[in-house]
């Protein structure tokens, strides 16, 4: 079984748009959209919930008022401000306390109790192009990270249980704790691109996470025709870092077009565009064979 992450290392590159071409090009994969944060790929494969779990991780002091004796010590040893009194009543505001468990420990009449934290929801569904898990934090909630390792993990549980040799991933844009997580077993990274300067400087970076995790580097240029001279630079970078181009995609309204039909590029059209689309695919399942596992 082989799994596939498209990353950016930036936010707006096209991401989600090639991922949801090469969903429709993939032939029996798993599919994962591991941008918790602000997940988009359900926009363009309109995903039926078959399961929906919930996330929960980390823990937050919660005081019962009913045992509370109004001593006040734990607001006074919380050192991020997160008890407050109001009408002779202590509360704990969630999005402030950083589960320490210092004020757990310390209080007198053991009035505070500790739960985990239940920041989001995960799911798995059916979309036209096959399975999705999927998932979307709370505003504000952490623990990305760990979301993306256990949406990870199903989807590869589902795969060995349906006999299937691939998972294809949505990344998360950048290359903090969400795309770390997600580059962990990873055969190969798909990273789109634009020529940019900002696009340049975060393929750079983003290459450089995948080498750390020796994670081979596939490379498409989005919108290439926007600044051929920069596209032209993405080259000369790639070819003297051993990064294999699949493609320069153009930049084209059709794209725009097929999104707000709620379709994907590939199934809106079957012109040059999709044939550009087509050929970085079958690269891709190509360098996927030359990939031990």
């Amino acid at each position: 079984m082989h799994e596939i992450v498209i990353i950016s290392g930036k936010g707006g590159a096209g991401k989600t748009s090639i991922t949801g071409a090469f969903s429709h090009l993939a032939d029996k994969a798993i599919l994962c959209d591991l941008d918790v944060d602000a997940p988009d790929l359900h926009l363009l494969l309109d995903p039926k919930h078959e399961t929906e779990e919930s996330f929960k991780s980390g823990n937050e002091a919660v005081i019962d008022n009913e045992l509370c004796a109004g001593c006040g010590q734990c607001a006074e040893l919380c050192r991020f401000n997160a008890i407050t009194q109001k009408d002779g009543l202590f509360t704990v505001a969630p999005m402030l306390c950083e589960g320490c468990k210092l004020c757990v420990a310390l209080c007198p009449t053991e009035a505070i109790d500790f739960p985990q934290r239940h920041c989001g929801q995960w799911y798995v569904s059916q979309t036209r192009f096959g399975q999705m898990v999927h998932a979307q934090l709370f505003p504000g909630e952490e623990n990305s990270g760990r979301l993306v390792t256990l949406l990870k993990q199903r989807a590869r549980e589902m795969a060995e249980e349906q006999g299937l040799e691939l998972v294809l991933c949505d990344g998360a844009p950048g290359i903090g704790c969400p795309v770390i997580s997600s580059m962990a077993g990873t055969d190969l990274a798909v990273a789109v691109t634009e020529p940019t300067l900002s696009g340049l400087h975060d393929l750079k970076r983003v290459a450089e996470l995948c080498d750390g995790f020796r994670t081979k580097v596939a490379v498409l240029i989005n919108k290439w025709d926007i600044n051929p001279e920069l596209s032209e630079q993405i080259e000369t970078y790639c070819t003297e870092k051993g990064y294999t181009i699949i493609g320069r995609f153009p930049h084209d309204k059709k794209v725009v077009d097929a999104m707000l039909n709620r379709q994907v590029i590939t199934e809106y059209e079957d012109g040059e565009l999709s044939k550009t689309l087509k050929q970085a695919w079958s690269d891709i399942l190509t360098m996927l064979k030359d990939i031990k596992k």
